[in-house]
């Protein structure tokens, strides 16, 4: 199975960055993984709600251009669905048997993702109701895709 995140603006703290490394290099027995980290867009200070909304539509056009045609998108969008461990892992488990060879899941700049990306996305997912830096989101999401591979293997996992 492909799977791939994109996600806006690049990782500066190292230790995200070490993070990250660690679960691409557990998912390699699982999944071709790709991570496309596309450019963000610099918000003014004080940027009024039309300001913002142009980043937003910015980003979100760099987002699209990145999916790859017939790829299931997944969206991480704070006023998505939230699922349990479990539950990704039997989706993630329905999409490969129903011959989805690529998932994509999209994380949004500090802004949030454009209401393009939301209309284009298959699923909207939440990872908790909670605010995490976009960066950490990366992460996160890595460590629950790892985690639901192992749940689809029938592997331990930490519950």
């Amino acid at each position: 199975m492909q799977v791939s995140v994109i996600a806006v603006g690049k990782v500066k703290d190292r230790y995200i960055n070490e993070g990250i490394a660690e679960y691409e290099k557990r998912l390699r027995p699982y999944a071709d993984l790709r991570i496309v980290e596309v450019r963000d867009e610099r918000v003014p200070n004080r940027a009024s709600a039309a300001e913002e909304g142009q980043v937003k539509v910015t980003e979100g056009d760099h987002i699209l251009a990145a999916v790859p045609d017939g790829a299931l998108l997944v969206a991480l969008d704070a006023a998505g669905e939230m699922w349990s461990s479990e539950d990704l892992a039997s989706r993630m488990k329905g999409w490969e048997i129903a011959g989805k060879g690529e998932i994509v899941f999209v994380i949004g700049g500090p802004l949030g993702l454009s209401p393009a990306v939301l209309s284009r996305a298959d699923v909207r997912l939440s990872l908790s109701r909670m605010t995490f830096l976009h960066t950490m989101v990366r992460l996160i999401l890595l460590e629950q895709v790892y985690r639901a591979f192992r749940i689809m293997r029938g592997e331990p996992y930490h519950k």
